[in-house]
């Protein structure tokens, strides 16, 4: 019988310092692997629909709960430095036993990229950055910022959380269906409805330094693995100018311009955000 590569099935690793890491999974177990890294304050199901795709065409998917997000551990001293994360994804790919091909969004990029760097070519197969680049808008980051701090004493009710999205990012098409955001938020004693991550997260992001821009740049100078950068073309986070900035310091990078997408661009045109990933994949075959 043929197995429905569609099943998705809970997973989990450990973390640098034995934290727990959640993780979903879709495809053949033996296939070449493709891990996915959400954003700051997101979850590991915002990759569902992309990650049915990829495990359709062959591929083992892997969409991983970062610290302090979704179900995976949160920190007893509230340690989600930038390096944390990084050691997170070297020690998660040396649990999956062969260089995956790396997804990362926003956060999940700036990880991929540093942990590239930090581990050489060989730690990833391709990446793949999605609406992130080493410079960033301020204007953009700030506004994500000021949502995430805005609802830290949490919802009321369902409904009320995708008020609050629907005002953050209304170009996206309403559809009257609350069920996904059940995935992301927590109702605790209290009654009220919480994102699910850890608020002390918030401690250790924010705009980048110069020298944090510089350490990023010279961390994209040194990509030489299939490199894809994917933009939302609404996006405040990412404008054209920081994605050419970025193919000048990765000249083989490819560059897919996602219209009618913000910063979240898997989750306001995942068709074709799906699309250019697997079109990407699919021109660099691993064994």
């Amino acid at each position: 019988m043929q197995e429905n590569k569609n099943v998705q099935r809970t997973i989990s690793f450990d973390s640098h310092d034995g934290l727990h890491l959640a993780a979903h999974q879709w495809g053949e177990p033996r296939a070449h692997p493709v891990l996915l890294l959400h954003g700051g304050g997101q979850t590991r199901h915002a990759w569902g629909g992309t990650a049915k795709v990829l495990a359709e065409q062959g591929l083992r998917a892997i969409a991983l709960d970062m610290r302090g997000h979704g179900d995976s551990d949160w920190h007893p001293q509230g340690q989600y430095q930038i390096e944390n994360f990084v050691a997170d994804l070297i020690a998660v790919c040396d649990q999956i036993g062969k260089p995956p091909a790396l997804v990362g969004a926003s956060l999940g990029g700036i990880v991929a990229l540093l942990a590239c760097w930090q581990k050489g070519a060989d730690i990833f197969s391709s990446l793949t950055l999605v609406d992130v680049t080493p410079r960033l808008e301020s204007s953009g980051v700030e506004r994500v910022l000021s949502f995430m701090h805005a609802h830290l004493d949490g919802f009321a009710s369902i409904e009320a959380a995708a008020k609050a999205i629907a005002d953050y990012v209304p170009e996206r098409k309403a559809t009257g269906n609350t069920s996904g955001l059940t995935k992301n938020l927590r109702q605790r004693d209290d009654g009220r409805y919480y994102w699910h991550w850890d608020p002390r997260f918030l401690d250790h992001i924010g705009h980048m330094r110069e020298s944090d821009i510089e350490h990023m740049q010279g961390a994209a100078r040194a990509v030489s693995i299939p490199a894809l950068i994917v933009r939302g073309r609404m996006s405040d986070v990412v404008s054209e100018e920081t994605v050419q900035e970025f193919l000048h310091l990765v000249p083989h990078a490819e560059y897919a311009d996602v219209s009618g997408a913000g910063h979240m661009v898997a989750g306001d045109r995942n068709d074709a955000f799906t699309e250019a990933v697997c079109d990407f994949l699919n021109r660099y075959p691993v064994s």
